[in-house]
């Protein structure tokens, strides 16, 4: 199920509300149950052999942390409860890549197996591995199943994050049902609305021209609309990443949860080590907390600090995805935060480059590792960047301008006498190239508005149109990109 879906939105969620409100000062148990129910129904929405994979998960790894707890042999078992993690991890999202690389290397012919990946899968194994690592350093309380089943399954959060800790998460369900305020409800109501807004009306419009130029780049596109696909998708992640955050601390928020900030307005960062405190927040500090401590960190000396933050930006890589590009992705990144890790440490600051310019330069490296990203290999992530400098710069063909030429905007357009001016099929386009460059480099975050927005009768009416606008715009449904992963 889809938070930017009808059945979410008109059906699920108020019956979550409906049945927690009702059960809230009655029963704390029963108010965890049936979160716990409606969250495996949000899952198993999506494809009922996914349930089953992920209950298998959460029963054996919960058996896992009961071993953990009472074994003389805890690092053992907590060694072994991981092998299984990752190798349920491997099977479902790396078994097809594995054996497509040995063909390729051992010349053989291994029929691929067209494993479907379950969703979320990647998410909620990272999750229950920190769980049990948590176990063995002696940093979780006595759980009980129902507890342990909400923190996995807790369906704002189940499928794109954020890797949320036992610490964070535990201490609130055991006191959930606790009084939520108006202020807070209200709130949590902006962030739910801001970030669907965010996806359908944003993300998903980007998405339109983002697929039609990565479809066509290998039957010819132009250097403009290259660039163009380059930055739309750069926009597209944005948007619909942080779309997604937004969604979950809004409702997470309307059950008395607070969920921990996963999405910190990366594109203001003013080099690589800021941008990735501020991207995918809680897979940085996982990987941190769970790979790069446990290998040496910086205590080793610098060159074994360096060669843990290669293996850290290795292995952010291949999580995100079965194919070199996103390994690629991984290297670019860690060389990159190498590189400006030693520079920082030998300067001090970025006394030789102006904010701007680092600010500027970081935005233009990430856009192109985010172009081998989204491609579905180095070579068309290549020809893409290639299409760019060949300076073969015209006009963009219509696929790509129409997709911003929405119906309610194209009827202003049109009373305006707009849309019949030479550059009348551009300015949607132009628009939206505009406002999301100055949201992503000026506004703050929706978490920080959420907190100085006054709510009263006309922010309500400014939300309410804003929710009828994304209900409305619905049709064309679509995945979160994180989903993927």
């Amino acid at each position: 199920m889809l938070f930017n879906s009808y059945i979410f939105i008109l059906l699920f969620l108020p019956l979550v509300l409906i049945s927690f409100y009702t059960l809230k000062g009655r029963s704390r148990r029963a108010c965890k149950v049936v979160l716990v129910l409606m969250s495996l129904w949000f899952y198993g929405y999506f494809n009922l052999s996914y349930l089953w994979i992920m209950l298998f998960s959460i029963v054996v790894n919960y058996a896992f942390y009961l071993w953990i707890c009472r074994s003389s042999y805890r690092r053992r078992v907590l060694s072994l409860g991981i092998v299984m993690n990752l190798g349920l991890l491997f099977y479902y999202k790396y078994f097809d890549f594995f054996i497509d690389n040995c063909n390729a290397l051992f010349n053989l012919n291994m029929p691929l197996k067209h494993i479907v990946l379950p969703l979320g899968i990647s998410f909620f194994t990272f999750q229950q591995i920190g769980f049990l690592t948590d176990t063995y350093r002696g940093q979780t309380a006595r759980t009980d199943f129902i507890d342990y089943a909400l923190f996995v399954s807790f369906f704002p959060q189940l499928v794109a994050g954020p890797i949320v800790e036992y610490e964070e998460m535990m201490p609130q369900f055991r006191q959930i049902g606790r009084k939520i305020t108006e202020q807070e409800f209200a709130s949590s109501l902006f962030m739910f609305i801001i970030g669907l807004a965010k996806k359908v009306l944003i993300a998903d419009t980007f998405g339109i021209a983002v697929d039609w130029a990565f479809d066509a780049v290998n039957y010819g596109i132009n250097s403009t609309e290259a660039l163009l696909a380059i930055l739309f998708y750069t926009l597209q992640l944005y948007f619909d990443f942080s779309g997604y955050c937004d969604m979950a601390i809004g409702l997470a928020g309307m059950l008395g949860i607070r969920l921990p900030v996963n999405f910190d307005s990366p594109y203001k960062a003013v080099h690589i080590i800021d941008f990735w405190k501020r991207w995918h927040i809680t897979l940085n500090r996982f990987f941190m907390k769970n790979i790069y401590i446990p290998l040496g960190g910086n205590r080793k000396g610098k060159v074994r600090m360096y060669v843990n933050l290669a293996v850290v930006f290795l292995l952010s890589g291949i999580w995100h995805g079965a194919g070199w590009n996103y390994i690629l992705w991984g290297v670019m990144h860690g060389a990159l935060y190498i590189i400006t890790r030693f520079v920082l440490e030998h300067t001090g600051e970025w006394h030789k480059i102006s904010k701007a310019v680092s600010r500027i330069f970081t935005f233009v490296f990430v856009a192109i590792a985010w172009t081998y990203f989204r491609a579905p290999d180095i070579a068309t992530g290549t020809e893409m960047l290639r299409t760019v400098l060949k300076h073969d710069f015209h006009l963009v063909a219509s696929p790509m301008y129409e997709a911003f030429n929405l119906g309610e905007l194209w009827y202003v357009l049109k009373l305006t006498h707009l849309a019949s001016t030479s550059l009348g099929p551009y300015i949607c386009m132009f628009g939206f190239i505009i406002a999301s460059l100055l949201t992503v480099n000026l506004a703050p975050n929706s978490k920080a508005l959420s907190v100085k927005c006054r709510y009263g009768i006309p922010s309500a009416a400014v939300l309410a149109c804003l929710l009828v606008w994304c209900v409305v715009s619905l049709s064309g449904v679509s995945t979160f990109l994180y989903f993927n992963f």
